[in-house]
């Protein structure tokens, strides 16, 4: 086929399913992370510590990594049209839940069934992308998923800042409509998912007998390719060392990613900003972070090169995340998250094209779920010690230092345990 028709059909499929995925990948991000705003006022009202509340924050990880692999698996059964469903209504109708907490503990209860109802969300969905792109396009189409990241972050600190100005409104605390507000889009996206999703290329109706056939003599060819490698079963697959070394990788990046974002509010509130101006100058690091996910997924693509663009971007990160320990409570630490949050960001196009170099079918969904299963044990690693270097030293000085090492850590493990990851193979 013409590289003019690919390209095309690509596009197509793009438009068709990219919008909704990215759409509801956003909600899910804003009602992991919107706990960092309601933070601002419910700490006091539910006598949350810093230790408690890295805790919470980080609980949601423990309940998501138990239940990942198992749920994914179920995706692959039953197609990713209902099963994803089924997870935006139980999340959503658990991110509503939060705003009854009473204390710590139905608040560290609701935070771990919140990460039980989404797991294998983020994983699915990865899995489905793979099922749709023949590997030369996925770092592009990643990046357009975690474009959902970056922007969810920077809308839920503009919106999660005005929310909690609600305070009183019908009785409710304005963080109790943080967490009603912005669980609602879940629940309504969740039956346009089951409506306009299409589980596998050969259901598509509305792609040519052309494109399906191209689309399906790709995606087989490439399954045959790796397989020819050597073909990893599924329970073998949760045992090579090549995705437990992915694992670690993501574990030390997610821990510096989620430290940032479950306290970036509360160190710009240090400050003595507004609720609403917090939100306003939060939302700046995630921003220009979007400049790294496109600069580094086109690269990426564009070489056919994953290691050395994981190891610049993981960096980058760790770089800006010292800057912002050295600034301290300054504008220039500010743009100094910026850079880390470029680096961060960067690192995702990069990195998640890297499973499917080696495994395919079942033994992908499996995979792909244990990475991000394990890798998401940093989202509870990160913040559990952020808080209490916190409250130990009543200054986040040290944690951003933690998690700058942790960037670095994702680097050297990258650059000692992976060879070349050009072309389709991963060592």
């Amino acid at each position: 086929m013409q590289p003019e028709f690919q390209r095309a059909t690509i596009l197509k499929i793009s438009w068709r399913l990219l919008p909704l995925i990215v759409a509801s990948y956003l909600v899910a991000y804003i009602d992991r992370t919107n706990v960092a705003f309601a933070a601002l006022t419910m700490n006091k009202d539910l006598g949350i510590s810093s230790y408690v509340y890295g805790w919470g924050a980080g609980i949601f990880f423990l309940g998501y990594a138990i239940f990942e692999v198992p749920s994914n698996m179920v995706l692959a059964k039953v197609g990713a049209r209902r099963w994803i469903a089924r997870i935006m209504i139980t999340w959503g109708i658990i991110s509503a839940l939060m705003a009854f907490a009473t204390g710590p503990a139905s608040f560290l209860t609701l935070r771990f069934l919140l990460g039980v109802a989404e797991a294998g969300f983020f994983p699915g969905i990865i899995y489905y992308l793979t099922t749709w792109y023949p590997a030369r396009f996925r770092a592009r189409v990643i990046s357009a998923l975690f474009l959902a990241v970056p922007v969810s972050n920077a809308v839920a600190s503009a919106v999660s800042g005005a929310i909690l100005e609600m305070d009183g409104i019908l009785g409710f605390h304005g963080w109790q409509w943080v967490f009603m507000l912005e669980a609602t889009p879940a629940i309504v996206l969740a039956f346009v998912v089951l409506r306009q999703m299409t589980d596998r290329p050969s259901e598509a109706k509305w792609l040519t007998d052309e494109e399906r056939t191209w689309l399906a003599g790709e995606l087989e060819a490439e399954r045959k390719q790796v397989e020819r490698a050597g073909h990893l079963g599924l329970l073998k697959s949760l045992t090579d060392p090549r995705v437990i070394t992915l694992s670690l990788i993501y574990m030390t990046s997610v821990t510096a990613s989620y430290g940032i974002v479950f306290f970036l509010p509360q160190i710009v509130k240090g400050f003595g900003f507004s609720n609403v101006m917090t939100g306003a100058v939060t939302a700046i690091p995630y921003t220009i972070g979007v400049l790294g996910l496109l600069a580094w997924g086109w690269s990426s693509d564009r070489k056919h090169e994953r290691r050395w663009h994981l190891i610049a971007a993981s960096i980058v990160a760790g770089i800006g995340l010292c800057g912002a320990a050295w600034f301290g409570v300054s504008y220039w630490a500010i743009a100094a998250m910026s850079v880390a949050t470029i680096g961060l960001y960067g690192s995702r196009p990069c990195f998640w094209p890297m499973p499917s170099m080696f495994l395919s079918g079942a033994a992908a969904a499996a995979g792909i779920a244990l990475i991000n299963s394990i890798g998401n044990l940093g989202g509870y690693v990160g913040p559990f010690i952020v808080g209490w270097i916190k409250q130990s030293t009543q200054s986040f000085e040290m944690g951003l230092y933690f998690l700058a090492a942790c960037a670095f850590a994702s680097a050297a493990l990258t650059y000692f345990a992976t060879r070349a990851t050009r072309g389709e193979q991963l060592g």
